[in-house]
């Protein structure tokens, strides 16, 4: 190759690094494919950068087993979303995080989930840090919404942070509740809120839903929002025409629970409400009026019903007339509850109640009313209410139908 090759394979990166048209680039190159001082000058570079990106690849899969106990597999799945070729770097963004309360955990977590924030300089992650603490974040709560969402660091604090936050903090009329939609949603900080969030708000107060209410019902499900407004006008529509007064907070609550909800679980959740032979009207008034009826699962609706219609006895129209139920942890309450209260029934001790008060009432509203109250037999029964607990916790609670009769107000 002649001495004046090599200015002209300068000439040839010049033109692809600078944008120019690659045709024209790639017919020089092919002059010199052939050339032997070329492809040894091509295969040294690929190599130089080969063994570079190895041995950096091989340090920063040392460092994370190290430094943070990880295993062999995780840690090299780890180095491939970010290269260390020195310690100095990610020790100290790991003091940074130590230095503001973070623990092991939470900073192992934080490193799982977004690697390369140990290749930030802590001049960069500082004023990000400062500027969450002035809007409104205690420091342990920051440390809980970073480990959720570490990207969150990777974002300009100029460009995306300040001018989201700004944004969110207007639209529920206050940093503190800013806060608490981050909580919520943690990633909610790096969309576009104008794009989404905002027509959201308009089509609601368009319908007649009260300001209140929407920033009400956006500060603890802000997810709801982050849709295409198309789509979330035909919730809002589908809501209003099934009877829904848009002027109740209960309005958002059925908006809320149809979004969550894809059009396949939906329809499963309906199919198993209809196999207790509730009928259409009857699963969507007790949806309007207690819109968790379809925030459940359909496994969980499905063991609910089941154990309240074939071993309690209970009719569907009157679980569906108090719906609230449905969201009840079954093992924990349900079962234990129910069980107990069928055995006192049984026993000639009648109590009235209704469901939502027998499923809803805290633990000691609960032992006040159906163990404490009957003096003479507080002991006894005690012992069988926490044998109902046992039997619930268990697993053995698939009886026969009893027969005794529920009385409902």
């Amino acid at each position: 190759m002649s001495s004046g090759s090599v200015p002209m394979f300068g000439f040839l990166l010049k033109n692809v690094f600078h944008g120019r048209r690659f045709i024209r680039a790639s017919s020089i190159y092919m002059l010199f494919y052939n050339d032997p001082s070329i492809s040894r000058l091509s295969n040294s570079l690929r190599f130089f950068e080969t063994s570079s990106q190895s041995h950096s690849q091989s340090f920063t899969s040392s460092y994370l087993i190290n430094k943070f106990g990880f295993s062999q597999e995780s840690a090299l799945k780890l180095s491939k979303r970010v290269l260390l070729k020195t310690p100095e770097k990610p020790d100290s963004v790991i003091s940074f995080f130590e230095e503001k309360g973070f623990s092991k955990t939470q900073t192992k977590t934080l490193v799982t989930k977004c690697p390369r924030i140990l290749a930030s300089s802590v001049k960069n992650l500082s004023p990000k840090w400062e500027f969450f603490l002035s809007r409104g974040f205690s420091s342990p709560d920051l440390a809980k919404y970073l480990t959720k969402f570490p990207s969150c660091l990777t974002l300009s604090l100029d460009k995306q942070l300040i001018p989201s936050f700004n944004l969110l903090s207007n639209l529920v009329q206050s940093d503190g509740k800013a806060v608490t939609v981050l909580q919520c949603c943690p990633f909610i900080i790096r969309c576009d809120v104008n794009s989404y969030v905002t027509p959201n708000f308009n089509i609601l107060l368009e319908n007649g839903v009260p300001r209140s209410n929407i920033i009400k019902t956006f500060h603890f499900h802000p997810s709801t929002f982050l849709c295409d407004s198309d789509c979330f006008k035909e919730v809002v529509k589908l809501v209003k025409e099934r009877g829904s007064n848009p002027l109740k907070l209960k309005f958002l609550d059925a908006v809320v629970v149809v979004r969550q909800n894809s059009k396949s679980n939906w329809e499963s959740k309906y199919d198993v409400y209809k196999k207790w032979g509730l009928s259409e009207e009857q699963i969507w008034e007790a949806f309007l009026k207690y819109p968790s009826v379809m925030e459940a699962s359909k496994d969980k609706i499905a063991k609910t019903m089941e154990f309240l219609v074939n071993t309690m006895g209970i009719q569907p129209s009157t679980i569906a007339n108090q719906g609230r139920v449905i969201r009840v942890n079954l093992e924990k309450i349900i079962v234990p509850r129910c069980l107990f209260v069928q055995d006192l029934i049984s026993n000639g001790l009648a109590i009235k109640f209704t469901l939502c008060s027998l499923f809803e009432a805290s633990e000691k509203y609960f032992l006040n009313k159906f163990v404490y109250r009957f003096k003479d037999k507080e002991s006894e029964l005690l012992k069988l209410y926490k044998q109902k607990v046992d039997v619930a916790a268990g697993g053995k609670y698939k009886t026969q139908r009893q027969r005794s009769p529920w009385r409902f107000r």
